[in-house]
C-alpha cells in the first residue's frame, strides 16, 4: 500500500473524529451554560402540547439498547465494539424474506458464493473475512450449510471486528446472532398473506397463547413459493414450522423448549459466466452482451433441497436482582443436497458462443450439539461497580458429505462446439435441453468431527466517574478430525488437528454524557484448521493440518451517541491485521503461516426516530484492505499490495419509513456497493451498482394492514456475489408484493 493511500484513509478518519469531538464540545460547553444559567431568575415558558395518537406513533422502531447476550454486559452505548442491529419492524418494512436479504442493509457486509469444495449457502463477509461459519442462533453456533430465512428471527446482531473472545473460533471479521421468537406473556395472532409478481406467494403465521399466569406458547409456521425475478426458469420453494412453550413466565425460574424445521426446494443459479481468454493484465467481467435472464443451468437435472430440525432448551433462574444464571442446549441436523450447474468460461468455449454446463454438487449432513451455561453477576468492589459475566461452551459437530458422480457422456477438455445436452448457447441458453447423463453416489465420503470446550469470562467495571473499563478472557480447546474413503479403490485420507488458544477483548468508555460516550478497544480472534467444520472454506487438508490457528486483531476508537428521543448515532475508526496468514511455499504443497493481511476504514450508523412518525436506519463503511505479503511464489508474490477479494471499498445504505397519516405510512431506501474484486489477482471484478426499494402500507383498522413493497424499483440488473473463477451470481430483478399483515 502507497503512503498516499494511507493518507487517503487517515484524513477522512482524522476529521471525523473532529467533527465527532467538536460535536461533543459543543454539547459539554451547552450543559455548562445550562448549569451557569441555574443560579439565574428562573423564567416561565408557555407550556406546550403535543399530542400523537398510538397509531400515527412508530411501534418497536429500529433502535436497540441492548444486545441479547449476556457477553454484553453493558447498553450497546457503553460496549466497546461496533454493533449494528436489525429489528424485527425494520426487516417486514423492507420485505426481506431470507436472511441474506435482511443483511444486505449493512454496509461493510458482502456475499461470497459456494463453487466446489464451498456449498451453495448463506456466506456473509464481514470487514472482507468470511463469517458464514460465524452465525449464531440465540447465542450458539448454527453449523451445517443452509440458506436461513426471517419468518421466526426477532432480531439480527451482527457484531463486527475480531470477535473471538466473544465467539471463539474464527470471527476474524466478525459474527453474526439471530434471535428467535419466543414465548411472550400475552395473547396475540398475527401473521400476513401476500402475493407479488414473478408468481410470489407467501403466508406466516405467528400466535402466542397464554396457558396460564406462568405458562405460554408461540407458533410460527411459514410457506413460501415464488420465481426468482428476472431470472429464467429459477424459483424458491420452502415451508417452516417452528413452536414454543415457555414455563415460569413470571417467575424467578423459567424453561423455554423449541423447535425450528425449515425445508426448502429451489432450482439453483449460478448466474453468468465470465469473460475468458482474454489479453494479459485484462480485468476479467461477467460476459457482456448477452440478456441477464438467461439460465444455463438443466432443469432436467438441476435441483437443491435443504432441511433444518433443531430442538433448543433454554433455562434461566435468577437468584436475586444481581445474580442469574441462563443455559441453553440444542441439538440440530441439517442437510443440503444439490446438483447445480456451473456456467463454466474455462473451457475456451465462450469466444465460440457456448457455455459448459459443469456440475458441482454436495449430499451433506450435519450434527450437532451445544451447550451453553452462563452466570451474570452484579456486585461492588471498593467504589468500582462491576457487571460481570462468566459462562462455560460445549460443542460437537459431524459433518458427513457424498458428493454426486455426475456422467455427462461428453469430454469437458474438447469444450463446446454446438450445443449438446451439456453445452449451452452463450446468447440464448435452453434450460429445457434434455439431459442423456447420470447420477449416482459418488465414491468418497467425507466425514469429520469437530470438538471444542470453551469458558470466559467478561466484565464492565466503572473504574471511575464517567470511565468504564470493558475486558473479555475466553480459552478455547478445540480438536477435529477428518476421514475420507474412497469406495472405488479403497483408499483412506485421515486428517487431525488439535489447538488450544486464548482470545482477549479490551475496551475503554468515557461518557461524555449519560448519552454518549467515547471509546477505544482492542480485540482478537484465531481461526483454527478445519475452522469450519469440513462444510466452508476452511477444510482440514494434509497441508493445513499441522498449523497453528491464524491470528486477527483489531484496533477501533468509536463513538456513540443517543439524540433526539430515540436515536443512535455510531462512528468508529479501525485497523484489523492478521500477521500470520496462511500462504503455499515455493515447493507448492507445504502451507506456512508467514502472510500478511490489513483492513483499515472507518465506518458511520444511524439508526431510530428523527420525530415520533419518521424513522431511519443507515450507515456507511469505507474499507481499505491490502495483501501485504500473499506468499513466496512468484505467482503469489505478484499480488503483494493488493485488495482482497470479495471485500468493497465503500459500501452505504439507508431505510426510512414516514407516517403520513394514522393510516398511511411512506418509505424507501438505496443500497450502494463499490466493485468487488473475486480473487486475489484482482483480475476477476464485478462492477459497482446502486439499487433502490420502496415501500407503502395502510391500516384498514387497528387489526388490518396493507402493505406493498417494490424492490429493485429501477430494476438494476447487477451481480451481488462471485467464487473465485468461472462465474457471477446475478441479483434479482425488479419485484412487487402486495401483503395483507393481520395482528390480533
Amino acid at each position: 500500500m502507497s503512503d498516499h493511500s494511507s493518507l487517503f484513509l487517515i484524513k477522512p478518519s482524522v476529521s471525523a473524529l473532529a467533527i465527532a469531538l467538536s460535536t461533543m464540545g459543543s454539547v459539554y460547553a451547552a450543559e455548562q451554560v445550562a448549569d451557569t444559567a441555574k443560579t439565574a431568575e428562573p423564567s416561565t415558558l408557555p407550556e406546550v402540547e403535543v399530542k400523537m395518537t398510538k397509531e400515527h406513533a412508530v411501534a418497536d422502531g429500529y433502535k436497540v439498547d441492548r444486545a441479547s447476550s449476556g457477553k454484553f454486559t453493558a447498553p450497546l452505548l457503553d460496549t466497546p465494539k461496533s454493533v449494528t442491529v436489525l429489528t424485527e419492524e425494520l426487516i417486514r418494512d423492507q420485505g426481506a424474506t431470507t436472511f441474506e436479504q435482511a443483511l444486505r442493509t449493512v454496509p461493510g457486509i458482502t456475499f461470497g458464493a459456494g463453487e466446489g469444495g464451498t456449498p451453495m449457502n448463506d456466506r456473509p463477509f464481514i470487514r472482507g473475512y468470511d463469517s458464514s461459519s460465524s452465525t449464531f442462533v440465540d447465542g450458539l453456533r448454527d453449523l451445517g450449510s443452509q440458506s436461513r430465512e426471517i419468518f421466526n428471527i426477532e432480531r439480527v446482531e451482527v457484531l463486527k471486528g475480531p470477535s473471538g473472545a466473544f465467539d471463539g473460533r474464527g470471527s476474524g471479521g466478525g459474527s453474526i446472532n439471530i434471535v428467535s421468537k419466543t414465548p411472550k406473556a400475552e395473547n396475540f395472532v398475527r401473521g400476513s398473506v401476500g402475493l407479488g409478481t414473478d408468481q410470489y406467494k407467501r403466508g406466516t403465521l405467528d400466535v402466542n397463547y397464554l396457558l396460564s399466569e406462568d405458562v405460554a406458547i408461540r407458533i410460527n409456521a411459514m410457506a413460501h413459493d415464488a420465481d426468482v425475478p428476472g431470472r429464467d426458469d429459477v424459483d424458491m420453494k420452502r415451508w417452516g414450522f417452528a413452536p414454543s412453550i415457555t414455563f415460569g413466565l413470571n417467575s424467578p425460574t423459567s424453561m423455554t423448549l423449541s423447535y425450528y424445521k425449515l425445508k426448502t426446494d429451489d432450482m439453483p443459479d449460478y448466474g453468468l459466466p465470465l469473460t475468458s481468454n482474454i489479453p494479459a493484465g485484462t480485468t476479467r467481467k461477467p460476459v457482456s452482451g448477452i440478456s441477464k435472464d438467461n439460465f444455463y443451468g438443466l432443469k432436467d437435472r438441476d435441483f437443491r433441497k435443504t432441511e433444518i430440525d433443531a430442538g433448543t432448551a433454554t433455562i434461566k433462574h435468577a437468584f436475586n436482582d444481581d445474580v442469574s444464571f441462563r443455559n441453553v442446549t440444542r441439538y440440530a441436523v441439517s442437510t443440503n443436497d444439490y446438483i447445480v450447474t456451473n456456467p463454466d468460461d474455462s473451457a475456451g468455449n465462450i469466444p465460440g458462443g457456448y457455455v459448459w454446463r459443469s456440475s458441482k454438487s454436495r449430499n451433506s449432513k450435519t450434527e450437532s450439539f451445544g451447550n451453553l451455561s452462563e452466570f451474570s453477576v452484579k456486585f461492588d468492589t471498593a467504589e468500582i461497580k462491576h457487571n460481570l459475566s462468566a459462562g462455560f461452551e460445549y460443542s460437537y459437530e459431524d459433518t458427513t458429505n457424498t458428493p454426486y458422480s455426475v456422467v455427462d457422456g461428453y469430454v469437458r477438455a474438447t469444450g463446446c462446439t454446438a450445443v449438446t445436452s451439456v453445452c449451452a448457447d452463450l446468447y440464448n441458453p435452453n434450460p429445457s435441453d434434455p439431459w442423456l447423463g447420470t447420477v449416482a453416489k459418488g465414491a468418497t465420503t467425507t466425514e469429520t468431527r469437530t470438538q471444542t470446550k470453551s469458558f470466559y469470562v467478561f466484565d464492565s467495571a466503572e473504574i471511575a466517574k464517567d470511565w468504564i473499563l470493558n475486558l473479555g478472557l475466553r480459552r478455547d480447546i478445540y480438536s477435529t478430525d477428518s476421514d475420507a474413503l474412497n469406495s472405488s479403490t479403497n483408499v483412506r485420507t485421515k486428517l487431525d488437528n488439535d489447538s488450544a488458544f486464548w482470545n482477549y477483548q479490551a475496551g475503554l468508555v468515557y461518557k461524555i454524557q449519560p448519552n454518549a460516550s467515547v471509546y477505544v478497544s482492542y480485540g482478537t480472534s484465531s481461526t483454527a484448521s478445519g475452522t469450519s467444520n469440513g462444510d466452508g472454506t476452511e477444510n482440514l487438508s494434509a497441508a493445513t493440518q499441522n498449523l497453528k490457528p491464524e491470528r486477527t486483531k483489531n484496533y477501533e476508537i468509536g463513538f456513540k451517541w443517543d439524540v433526539l428521543t430515540n436515536l443512535s448515532l455510531t462512528s468508529a475508526i479501525f485497523h484489523t491485521e492478521k500477521d500470520n496468514a496462511r500462504v503455499t511455499l515455493t515447493d507448492g504443497t507445504t502451507t506456512s503461516l508467514d502472510g500478511e493481511q490489513k483492513v483499515k476504514g472507518f465506518e458511520i450508523g444511524f439508526a431510530g426516530s428523527l420525530t415520533p412518525v419518521w424513522q431511519v436506519f443507515g450507515g456507511y463503511t469505507y474499507l481499505d484492505s491490502e495483501l501485504v505479503n500473499n506468499g513466496p511464489r512468484a505467482t503469489d508474490a505478484v499480488n503483494n499490495g493488493n485488495e482482497f477479494p470479495g471485500i468493497a471499498k465503500n459500501s452505504a445504505n439507508v431505510w426510512t419509513t414516514y407516517n403520513v397519516t394514522e393510516k398511511w405510512t411512506v418509505g424507501g431506501g438505496a443500497n450502494y456497493m463499490d466493485r468487488v474484486y473475486a480473487n486475489t489477482a484482482n483480475t476477476i471484478i464485478l462492477p459497482s451498482w446502486t439499487r433502490f426499494d420502496a415501500m407503502s402500507s395502510y391500516k384498514i383498522d387497528k387489526n388490518l394492514t396493507l402493505q406493498l413493497n417494490v424492490l429493485n424499483l429501477t430494476d438494476k440488473r447487477y451481480y451481488d456475489k462471485t467464487f473465485t473463477t468461472h462465474f457471477a451470481n446475478v441479483a434479482a430483478g425488479r419485484s412487487a408484493m402486495l401483503s395483507l399483515i393481520f395482528n390480533y
